[in-house]
C-alpha cells in the first residue's frame, strides 16, 4: 500500500513537472525603451522599463547617468500609461552624444527587491564614468538583520501553534499547560518583536536604504501602504487578540465549538499573513497556490512545534506526573498527517517554484534539494521515534510490583521493578524516545532556515524565465563577458572585454565588443581581435574581423554556420608589446 501510494506521488510529481506552463515569482526585465545596447541617432525624451509582473516604485527605482556620471532624468519614475509592470522617467532636454547608463531597482509583487542595469548610446558609444553593474537591491545590513527577522518569525509561529495543538490535542492537562507556558509566552513574543522589527526594516529594505530609514517617518509611512507593510500590520492585530484571549482561558481547558472557530480563524489569518506577501501570491494558479501556502506553513508549525513540545514534556515533565504513553501516540498521529500534508503541498509547491529539472541548477533548486534531505533525515529520526513509542506503549503502565512473602511474621514486602523486568520498561523508553525527538528537532532548526532561505530566493522559474527572456520585437542578443590581464599595471592592462551576438545564433550575426578596465570604464585599446572556434566539429577558427568604431569594436560579417558550444578567443592589445590571448565558450542556438 505504502509503496503504491509512493510511485503515485513520483509518477504525479514527474508529469507536474514536465509539463508546467511558464511563471515566475520575482519580478524580471522583458524589455526597455531604449533598449540595451542600442545607438540613438537622437536623444529619447524618457526611459522606460517593462517586467513580466506589477512592481512597487520608489524614489530612485530609475535612474539615468550621463557619460560624466550626472543624473538627467527630471522628477521621480511613474508607471508608464498607467501600467503596474512597468516604470518610466523623463529625461533632461538638450542630451549630448555618449553612452547613457541606465540603473533600475523595484519591488515585485511576491514583496521582493531586485535590480538591474544597462546603457544606450545618443550617436555613438563613448567612455562613461558611470558603471553598469547594477545596484544591490538591498543594502546588506538591512538585507541580514531582514533575514534574521524572517527566520525568528517562522521559528515563533511554530512555537505559538505547535506548542498550543499539543495541550489542546495530545495532553491535555494541568501539568501539560504548566510545562509550555513559558515556551508559549517565548514563541508569542519572538513572533510579535520579530514582525515589529520587520515593519520598521520594511521601508530600507523597499527603497534600498540603509539602517537610518528605520527611524525615516516616511519610510514607515510607505511600508504601511504596501502589500507587505498591511499583511506584516495585520499579523500584530491578530497576536494582540490572541493574547488578550490566552490571558482569559486556562491553557488545559478545552474550548467549546465557538471557541474552536474562533482560534481556527486567528490560525488561518496568521498563516495568511505570510502567503498574501510571498511567492505564492503572483504567478500561476494564486488561489491554489495561496491555500497551499498555508496549509504547509501550518502542517510545519504542528510538526516541528510539537516536536518542541514533545521534547519539554519528556524531559520537565515531574516524576510523580510523567508523560503519558498516548500523548506520545496522539502526537504521533498529528505528526504523521502533518507528514502527508507536508508532502503534498511540498510537491505542489516544487512543481510550481521550478517548472521543470532543469531548475534543479538554480540557487532555488539546490536549496530545494538541501530541504528535501534534511527532512528525509527528520523522517529517519521519526521513525526511530515511532519505535520507542511503540515500546513506551508496550511496557507496563505502572512500575511492575513483586509481592514478597514476609518473614517472623512481618508483613509482605513490595519490591519495584523500574525497568520492567528486560531493561525495557517505560524509563528506558522515555530515554530512547528524548533522544530521537532531540535528533528530529536540531534537524528541524535546519529545516527552518532552509525554509526562510527558499521564500527569499528568487524561484527557479523567475531564473529560467530571467536567463531566457526574449523581448517581442527586439532582437535577441547574447552578452559574453571575458577577463583579460596583460600583466601591466595600468588601467587598460587588466579589465574584460564584453562581447555581444546578435541574434547569438546561427547563421550571420552582429558583433559588438567593449573593453572596460580595471576601474570598469570603457577604455580605448590599439587592437582588439575576436575569433570564434567550434572544436568537436572542426570549425574555425572564424576571424570576427572587427572595427574600431572609436567608443566600441564592431563587425557585422560573422557568420556561425553550425549550433553548439563555441570558443570565443579574444586578442587584447594595450601597448606596441603588452598583449594577451583569453578565450571563453558561449552557446550558439538554431
Amino acid at each position: 500500500m505504502i509503496r503504491s501510494f509512493l510511485v503515485v506521488v513520483a509518477v504525479l510529481a514527474g508529469a507536474l513537472l514536465q509539463g508546467a506552463p511558464p511563471a515566475s515569482a520575482h519580478a524580471v526585465l522583458t524589455g526597455s525603451n531604449p533598449r540595451e545596447g542600442t545607438v540613438l541617432k537622437t536623444a529619447p525624451k524618457q526611459v522606460t522599463v517593462t517586467f513580466d509582473e506589477s512592481v512597487a516604485l520608489v524614489e530612485d527605482s530609475l535612474r539615468v547617468l550621463d557619460p560624466d556620471n550626472r543624473p538627467v532624468a527630471e522628477g521621480d519614475p511613474r508607471h508608464a500609461g498607467g501600467r503596474g509592470n512597468t516604470a518610466g522617467v523623463r529625461l533632461s532636454s538638450g542630451l549630448r552624444q555618449g553612452t547613457y547608463t541606465v540603473s533600475w531597482r523595484v519591488v515585485s509583487a511576491d514583496s521582493h527587491a531586485v535590480s538591474g542595469a544597462f546603457t544606450f548610446s545618443v550617436g555613438k558609444p563613448s567612455a562613461t564614468r558611470a558603471t553598469a553593474a547594477p545596484p544591490p537591491a538591498v543594502e546588506p545590513a538591512v538585507g541580514a538583520l531582514y533575514g534574521v527577522g524572517r527566520y525568528a518569525a517562522y521559528a515563533g509561529l511554530a512555537l505559538l501553534i505547535g506548542l498550543a495543538v499539543f495541550v489542546r490535542a495530545c495532553w491535555r492537562s494541568a501539568t501539560a499547560a504548566l510545562v509550555v507556558r513559558r515556551p508559549f509566552l517565548i514563541g508569542w513574543w519572538t513572533l510579535f518583536v520579530s514582525t515589529v522589527v520587520l515593519v520598521l526594516l520594511r521601508g530600507p529594505y523597499d527603497s534600498g536604504g540603509d539602517l537610518g530609514g528605520v527611524i525615516d517617518p516616511g519610510s514607515l509611512l510607505r511600508t504601511v501602504e504596501s502589500r507587505p507593510g498591511l499583511a506584516l500590520l495585520a499579523r500584530l492585530l491578530l497576536l494582540a487578540v490572541i493574547a488578550a484571549m490566552a490571558r482569559n482561558r486556562r491553557p488545559e481547558q478545552m474550548p467549546g465549538r465557538r471557541g474552536l472557530a474562533v482560534d481556527g480563524v486567528l490560525v488561518l489569518g496568521l498563516a495568511a499573513t505570510w502567503a498574501a506577501a510571498e511567492h505564492a501570491s503572483v504567478g500561476i494558479q494564486v488561489p491554489v497556490a495561496v491555500a497551499s501556502s498555508m496549509l504547509h506553513l501550518l502542517a510545519m508549525a504542528m510538526w516541528l512545534g510539537g516536536l518542541a513540545a514533545l521534547l519539554l514534556t519528556l524531559y520537565r515533565a515531574p516524576v510523580e506526573d510523567p508523560l503519558p504513553p498516548m500523548a506520545v501516540t496522539r502526537f504521533s498521529r498529528i505528526a504523521l498527517t502533518s507528514v502527508a500534508v507536508l508532502t503534498a503541498t511540498g510537491v505542489y509547491q516544487s512543481w510550481r517554484g521550478l517548472g521543470s529539472l532543469d531548475a534543479f541548477s538554480t540557487t532555488y533548486g539546490r536549496v530545494l534539494v538541501f530541504k528535501i534531505w534534511a527532512v528525509l533525515v527528520m523522517l529517519a529520526a521519526a521513525s526511530y521515534s515511532r519505535r520507542w513509542t511503540a515500546r513506551l506503549l508496550r511496557a507496563p503502565a505502572e512500575e511492575r510490583v513483586l509481592v514478597t512473602a514476609g518473614h517472623g511474621g512481618s508483613p509482605p514486602a513490595t519490591v519495584t521493578d523500574q525497568n520492567g523486568g528486560d531493561g525495557s520498561g517505560p524509563e528506558a523508553a522515555r530515554r530512547g524516545l528524548r533522544r530521537s525527538v532531540l535528533a528530529e528537532v536540531t534537524v528541524g532548526v535546519l529545516v527552518l532556515v532552509l525554509t526562510t532561505a527558499l521564500t527569499g530566493t528568487e524561484t527557479g522559474r523567475a531564473a529560467e524565465t530571467a536567463s531566457a527572456t526574449s523581448v517581442a520585437g527586439q532582437p535577441e542578443v547574447s552578452l559574453t563577458l571575458i577577463p583579460y590581464d596583460t600583466g601591466k599595471n595600468t588601467l587598460s592592462g587588466r579589465g574584460k572585454v564584453q562581447v555581444t551576438l546578435e541574434p547569438g545564433r546561427v547563421g550571420r550575426n552582429v558583433v559588438e565588443a567593449i573593453v572596460y578596465g580595471a576601474d570598469d570604464s570603457p577604455v580605448t585599446i590599439p587592437e582588439l581581435r575576436l575569433t570564434f572556434t567550434l572544436a568537436d566539429q572542426r570549425v574555425g577558427p572564424l576571424d570576427a574581423k572587427l572595427v574600431d568604431e572609436r567608443g566600441y569594436w564592431g563587425s557585422d560579417t560573422l557568420n556561425l554556420p553550425i549550433a553548439g558550444t563555441w570558443t570565443i578567443k579574444a586578442t587584447v592589445r594595450v601597448s606596441d608589446i603588452d598583449q594577451v590571448t583569453v578565450e571563453k565558450t558561449v552557446t550558439v542556438n538554431r
